[in-house]
């Protein structure tokens, strides 16, 4: 029984490839990438873009920005600190 629901899903993903492969170009392209790129679509399809990039960067630095002042923070803390082992004179 289990042999022929895999044999289906077999030839699912063999098939699917194989009609992608087949297919007309302007189904995988966008409206940025085909078509007019001058459209009110396409300048909003490039601002979303532009948007998500602005909001992942922003993300980004302020990760970055978090793990430098722990470092800087973490140097102080080292460097006003008593030494552990003091040495005996």
């Amino acid at each position: 029984m289990k042999l022929k629901s895999s044999g289906k899903i077999l030839k699912a993903v063999f098939l699917a490839p194989a009609l992608a492969a087949f297919a007309p170009p302007q189904l995988f392209a966008c409206a940025a990438c085909y078509g007019r790129s001058d459209s009110p679509l396409a300048y909003g399809i490039n601002w979303g873009i532009f948007t998500l990039m602005g909001v992942i960067l922003s993300v980004l630095t302020c990760i970055a920005v978090f793990f430098v002042h722990i470092v800087r923070k973490e140097e102080l803390a080292n460097s006003d600190a008593a030494p552990e082992n003091p040495s005996e004179e």
